[in-house]
């Protein structure tokens, strides 16, 4: 798939691998636009990356999701790439009373979204010679760390579904790929690693930016990053079950 003169939308704020990501599209002259629920965080982004365009957009209300997609197709006709990055991690203890809100609120961010924004772009994508989604998966989604049960099943899911959209649109223009990053040094997974008292950070995301944006251009439309090849290859390997039991120590 051709690397420039794409229009994407990178949905998930303005740090982490969603920032990364923009700057190495950027620098190979595409036009990219990030959305994401903190403003100040998207000013800092432009800041940093004056090329891009910013838009405030919490992708777990369905409204928002529309009123998003909505205006990209108005102000940039050419808009062919969607990036379905946005997550959100919860430890959450079985055992213990959980709210609905956390439960629902963490499914509609990393699933519902994604597969919503999915179905909204199709028509435009439709109607563009290259088209593509790329979705942001993990490899906790093959090798679970049990604290993070929805996150964990929602990456899983979000896997599936990859797997049956790539299916659905191979007779179009659109083309699915998966990226799977193994554990990325990001607000995201820090908070989380804090407080299990892992001292690992996990791989920089300028990395993983830097293998997504290969996987663009080599047409991998199965990524996995790093040690998540070895899950996505054979989650039944004794390597996987090695990495389970580490990932799980208490």
């Amino acid at each position: 798939m051709k690397t420039s003169g794409n229009t994407i939308l990178i949905t998930g704020g303005a740090t982490g691998i969603r920032l990364a990501l923009a700057e190495i599209l950027l620098q190979n002259k595409n036009e990219v636009i990030i959305c994401g629920r903190r403003q100040d965080k998207l000013e800092e982004a432009l800041q940093k990356l004056p090329g891009i365009h910013i838009k405030q957009c919490d992708v777990s209300v369905e409204a928002n999701r529309k009123e998003l997609i909505t205006w990209t197709i108005s102000n940039f006709p050419g808009f062919n790439i969607l990036v379905n990055n946005a997550g959100i991690q919860q430890m959450l203890f079985l055992k213990e009373e959980i709210s609905n809100e956390k439960i629902t609120d963490e499914i509609s961010i990393n699933l519902i979204a994604p597969i919503h924004l999915t179905n909204l772009v199709v028509k435009q994508f439709m109607n563009q010679p290259d088209a593509a989604i790329i979705n942001i998966t993990s490899g906790l989604g093959f090798v679970p760390i049990t604290v993070l049960p929805v996150y964990c099943a929602t990456k899983a899911a979000l896997h599936l579904f990859s797997v049956s959209s790539r299916f659905q649109f191979k007779d179009t223009s659109i083309k699915v790929f998966e990226i799977i990053p193994p554990i990325v040094d990001t607000e995201l997974d820090r908070g989380t690693r804090d407080k299990r008292g892992m001292t690992y950070r996990g791989i920089p995301p300028s990395e993983v930016a830097s293998e997504t944006f290969k996987a663009i251009a080599e047409d991998r439309l199965e990524y996995p990053i790093g040690q998540t090849a070895d899950l996505f290859n054979s989650v039944q390997s004794e390597k996987a079950k090695f990495i389970f039991d580490r990932m799980n120590q208490h």
